[in-house]
């Protein structure tokens, strides 16, 4: 049960302390140890990429960026559609775990932190993937982090947001993940991005969960 529990035992920890994400590096640690388990990690790409991404067809030499990309299975799935791919995380840890577990990858792995992103990403790209990235970070800086995702967008580009939901009149959990609410998923539009589809549903476990699609305009 302490493996199970470490995320929310680090992020507490990490939050009292006033470091909102500092909690990442030491929960990939701890996982690579064998001390922890990474409540995230799964062996495929999320089923709400690929059912999107099988409808929508990646441009000849379209460049790609997975936010958040942890052990690395949304960035590998999108590398085989042909995509030019960075997954980045705050995490270093995860950044080599995820190296290691795709050797030969074509995937541009990088640690970089979302909120202080290299200059030369902004407007950058032709995919934007954000799952459940945000939905992990503190309402304290969680509208900074929307807008530095929709910032990573490219003219003509497209953002995909996957994430748990929660209606505006419910309580966010005393821990995270914190869903988002529509008003927070409708915030990612701000900078110049338009909403094509905003889904809203429940997955057969029974979790709301958000599927929307933003576009910049060329």
């Amino acid at each position: 049960m302490a493996q199970e529990d470490a995320a929310d035992r680090l992020s507490a920890e990490s939050l009292a302390a006033g470091d909102p994400t500092g909690w990442f590096d030491r929960l990939y640690t701890e996982a690579a140890r064998g001390d922890a388990v990474v409540p995230w990690d799964r062996d495929a790409p999320h089923g709400l990429l690929v059912d999107w991404t099988s409808r929508h067809r990646p441009s000849p030499g379209g460049r790609a960026v997975v936010v958040g990309c942890g052990y690395g299975r949304d960035a590998e799935h999108l590398a085989t559609l042909g995509y030019r791919t960075v997954g980045f995380d705050i995490s270093p840890t995860a950044v080599e775990a995820a190296r290691r577990r795709h050797p030969g990858s074509p995937v541009d792995y990088r640690s970089a932190d979302l909120l202080t992103p290299p200059t030369d990403w902004r407007h950058g790209y032709d995919l934007v993937v954000e799952s459940m990235t945000v939905q992990a970070l503190p309402h304290e800086i969680r509208a900074a982090a929307i807008r530095a995702v929709g910032d990573l967008v490219a003219p003509d580009g497209t953002l995909l947001v996957i994430a748990a939901g929660l209606a505006e009149d419910q309580d966010p959990p005393a821990g995270p993940p914190w869903p988002l609410t529509r008003a927070e998923i409708d915030a990612f539009a701000a900078g110049g991005l338009t909403a094509v589809q905003v889904e809203d549903f429940e997955d057969p476990s029974g979790v709301r969960r958000w599927r929307a699609e933003f576009h910049r305009p060329a």
